[in-house]
């Protein structure tokens, strides 16, 4: 089981294209007890959550779009989306060279047990989400994500 400092450190490192690419800054940061960890980042069209269950070990990563900056209901599938359908969705319209720049991208970081192989493989996953996908208009973007950052 990882500690609530392990996991904060190991989310920040793997997690740190939010605020070098993307220019987040770290939220709120939830760690009731050993039992659930929740460190959000955050824009002003966003709030990323990724929580981890430590019991059952389950790790989800959570994109809440604001509405009129705050946080929309839970319930509400077009403003809460969940990484692994997001994903399921754009990842069909990549390429190979996406996944493996992305890759690199990632190849300093280490996974030393499974909890960490789950935390890299949604940061991973979440980069490519996020330079290939608008927030704003639910539109896959067309250019490339330098130009509508």
């Amino acid at each position: 089981m990882i500690d609530s400092e392990d996991y904060k450190n190991y989310v920040d490192k793997t997690f740190q294209f939010l605020r070098t690419e993307f220019s987040m800054e770290l939220g709120k940061q939830n760690f009731n007890g050993n039992v659930f960890y929740d460190i959000e980042y955050k824009d002003k069209d966003k709030i990323i959550s990724m929580s981890l269950e430590t019991i059952e070990n389950y790790f989800q990563v959570i994109i809440f779009k604001l509405v009129k900056g705050k946080m929309p209901d839970y319930d509400d599938k077009a403003k809460t989306l969940h990484l692994s359908n997001l994903s399921n969705k754009i990842f069909k319209t990549l390429t190979k060279q996406d996944f493996k720049e992305n890759k690199i991208y990632f190849q300093s970081i280490e996974a030393k047990n499974k909890t960490e192989r789950m935390i890299l493989k949604s940061a991973m996953d979440l980069r490519l989400c996020l330079r290939n996908y608008s927030f704003k208009d639910e539109t896959e973007k067309k250019l490339p994500w330098k130009f509508w950052k």
